[in-house]
């Protein structure tokens, strides 16, 4: 049964000028050191980094309809490949959220041009959804 559903596009550019700005502050505030590692060893890592936060977005208003939701912060999401299809781990408030609304899957996918980053994140449980 499907729990969630979110989709997020971000512009390349915001994100790059946001990077530029911010620099150092930015990464550490948006992302884990895996994501910042994995995007900055790829050619064009602003597109994967705009990825990952389209992703977190998704994540977020797919688990979206409680207090405690409102409460999760960047790096509660986390963007994962492991060479293949990219995955989302949850952590901290965000994982809370998961099992309140009992999902046992989280689906993501993620597309990109060199001016837009895309994600769906869909999620997955066994029981009514219950706010």
């Amino acid at each position: 049964m499907i729990i969630g559903v979110g989709l997020d596009l971000v512009d390349v550019a915001r994100v790059k000028r946001l990077i530029a700005s911010k620099q150092t502050r930015a990464l550490e505030r948006l992302f884990t050191e895996g994501e910042v590692t994995y995007a900055m060893g790829r050619p064009e890592p602003y597109v994967h980094l705009a990825a990952r936060i389209a992703a977190k977005e998704a994540a977020y208003k797919a688990l979206s309809g409680s207090p405690g939701a409102r409460g999760i912060g960047w790096r509660e999401m986390e963007v994962v490949s492991d060479g293949g299809a990219p995955s989302l781990l949850l952590h901290g408030a965000a994982e809370i959220r998961c099992a309140e609304l009992d999902v046992n899957r989280v689906w993501l996918t993620l597309s990109h041009s060199q001016m837009t980053a895309g994600a769906v994140v869909v999620l997955e449980g066994k029981g009514e959804r219950t706010g």
